[in-house]
């Protein structure tokens, strides 16, 4: 079950829920600036089957602990979805393919882009302004399978 923020603004933004995804909060807010001399240098994460906290050097994005990277950074993310698709039956690209593309795999996942467009839409419709997109070369890594 994928997770979304939720804004709880309005209805239409409500309404983006369907059978396999759910509004999870807290709700979005403005974001406030903060110098970057007062941020705080760790981020903390921690989900339901997790060990311990893992504790993130937030200018590396690493783990303070070993250097490695968070078990949140993309790449961890994509091996953890693409193992969940295996599992399900679902095959992405056929399994010749012994490499996928991030983007790629992004861009085959239906439900993920209907889902997305929808988002977009109700940022527009209820005045939230448009999503700022990330520079493509940071979606375009292969993954080993």
């Amino acid at each position: 079950m994928l997770l979304i923020c939720s804004l709880a603004l309005s209805e239409g933004i409500r309404n983006l829920r369907t059978d396999s995804h759910a509004l999870s909060g807290p709700g979005l807010s403005t974001a406030e600036y903060q110098q970057p001399g007062k941020a705080s240098c760790v981020s903390v994460n921690w989900t339901l089957g997790d060990a311990q906290l893992e504790l993130v050097n937030t200018a590396t994005g690493r783990r303070r602990d070993s250097g490695t990277p968070s078990r949140l950074c993309k790449h961890a993310l994509f091996t953890r979805w693409n193992r969940l698709y295996r599992k399900s039956g679902i095959h992405v690209f056929s399994s010749a393919d012994r490499q996928l593309m991030y983007c790629d795999a992004k861009m085959a996942a239906r439900p993920y882009q209907t889902v997305k467009q929808q988002w977009f839409r109700s940022l527009q419709e209820t005045g939230l302004g448009t999503w700022v997109k990330k520079p493509p070369e940071q979606e375009q890594f292969l993954l080993s399978v």
